[in-house]
């Protein structure tokens, strides 16, 4: 199937695409805010260079668009019908990616949280709710909030 857009407006659509602050994570950031907890943002020395930073909780919070981190089974997430190969590897690179920075985190003690932006936009307030409960559980040591999932893991496990 061909763009329904030619390529230079494509091209600047796709510029005009932010990489940080995005709606879903200033929502996150405003509610977290409000309800006390304090935090920096886009710590370039952390892998991944997570979005919010809880140093105080020794904490990360990831706030994954659903398209571009390939979230299953969320409505959001479809894979275009152009260039199909190119988005595979794209999404998968980018799955892997995450993987990694994950890992690296919790090998250097960090506690992970992973937001998807699906939950953001259903209920931002049940999901720092969420995100309140899993700091204040010492033994979690990952959660991940999403429209489909809500799983914390423990340490050990």
């Amino acid at each position: 199937m061909a763009d329904v857009v030619d390529s230079a407006t494509r091209s600047r659509m796709m510029a005009s695409i932010r990489s940080t602050d995005t709606r879903p994570e200033l929502a996150v950031r405003s509610a977290l805010h409000r309800r006390g907890y304090r935090f920096r943002v886009h710590v370039s020395s952390l892998p991944g260079r997570p979005d919010i930073v809880l140093p105080k909780w020794r904490a990360v919070v990831f706030v994954h668009g659903c398209f571009w981190h390939g979230h299953d089974g969320c409505r959001f997430f479809r894979l275009p019908q152009t260039r199909a190969v190119f988005w595979e590897r794209k999404i998968a690179a980018n799955r892997e990616r995450d993987v990694r920075q994950v890992a690296s985190l919790k090998l250097a003690g960090w506690r992970v949280v992973t937001i998807w932006e699906c939950a953001v936009r259903r209920d931002t307030a049940a999901t720092c709710v969420a995100v309140e409960q899993f700091l204040l559980t010492p033994r979690a040591d990952e959660l991940i909030v999403g429209e489909t999932d809500l799983v914390v893991d423990q340490m050990g496990s």
